[in-house]
């Protein structure tokens, strides 16, 4: 089937991809000076997966991202000052600052959130999956992890779950060719992740992860399939990220430079502006006009979020529990 993308959701699709790439490298500049504590999971190179994917979603639908997931909820449409203050760690956070970069959330836009345990996100996919079946409603859930997360326990749990129960999950692979520093190529046991689908009895599908258009036919396929009650689908982006597995930790050498100069040609970003230019559906004035209003967004977020306040001291013992430890000022 080949969609037909009308102009406005091309226009949204460049947006909220230059949107993500732009937020990012803000993100990795604020790491350098040390305004970003930990460590910063970057998706530069991934974002006509994540923006394919999240735009075959409802608004009302929900998404669940992992540790690399900056650009996720950005892809769902979240706002970027509070998102940036969020990585800042200050209390206009989306969070709070509590969540940093590898824990954020932001149910106004349906992102249940991420964590830095690998595959954590697939059983909180299914269970909110569940939950949507259980109420009767045709909400969908998309599930983003990555190559590595598919060798987890949680994947095969999760897929038999979900296909045993009949759930309206997509789970979305971004197959980026590494988990950390092991290549997928000597870890993972086929060569596409999309074939584990066969031993749960539900489709799987492989797509070109740097071409926004076809990402979005596939996952919009999977995401009507579930929001008919027909199912889960895995659905497999094959992309790559630009930059190593993380900002602030040691990284010894583990791919070739000519590999990631390779990619680097099918920049999903740059492809995706010179189809639109090319193929007429925006002309450059327009496509200039949406980077404009994206980089000065983007300045807005970052001096919302170096001008908002740290958390009170006391914000550390809320949302818990209990509170076993006075706080003195």
């Amino acid at each position: 089937m080949v969609v037909d993308v009308r102009t406005e959701t091309s226009a949204e699709m460049y947006r909220r991809m230059f949107r993500s790439r732009s937020f990012e490298l803000a993100a990795i500049e604020k790491m350098k000076t040390g305004e970003i504590p930990g460590a910063l999971h970057t998706s530069v190179g991934q974002e006509a997966s994540i923006v394919g994917s999240c735009m075959a979603l409802r608004d009302d639908d929900y998404m669940v991202g992992n540790h690399r997931s900056h650009g996720h909820p950005i892809g769902k449409g979240a706002r970027t000052d509070r998102l940036f203050a969020e990585l800042m760690g200050k209390a206009t956070g989306i969070n709070g600052g509590m969540g940093g970069s590898m824990h954020l959330s932001d149910f106004s836009v349906g992102s249940l959130g991420e964590t830095s345990i690998v595959g954590s996100g697939l059983p909180v996919a299914t269970g909110a999956a569940l939950g949507s079946k259980l109420q009767g409603s045709d909400r969908v859930t998309l599930c983003f992890f990555g190559d590595g997360a598919s060798n987890e326990g949680t994947f095969h749990e999760s897929l038999n779950l979900a296909a045993v129960w009949v759930l309206p999950v997509v789970f979305v692979c971004e197959n980026n060719g590494y988990g950390e520093l092991s290549a997928a190529s000597v870890m993972v046991s086929v060569p596409d992740v999309s074939m584990r689908a066969a031993g749960y009895g539900i489709p799987g599908v492989t797509v070109d992860g740097q071409d926004v258009i076809a990402v979005y036919e596939v996952v919009g396929e999977a995401v009507a399939r579930a929001r008919r009650g027909e199912g889960p689908s895995l659905v497999e982006t094959k992309t790559y990220r630009f930059h190593d597995h993380a900002f602030g930790l040691p990284s010894p050498v583990y791919r070739d430079q000519a590999e990631v100069d390779e990619w680097q040609k099918r920049d999903p970003v740059t492809l995706f502006r010179a189809r639109l230019t090319g193929e007429g559906a925006l002309g450059e004035d327009a496509v200039k006009e949406i980077e404009d209003a994206v980089a000065a967004e983007i300045a807005a977020a970052v001096a919302f979020a170096e001008s908002s306040p740290y958390p009170e001291l006391d914000a550390a013992f809320r949302h818990v529990y209990t509170n076993p430890i006075p706080i003195r000022h």
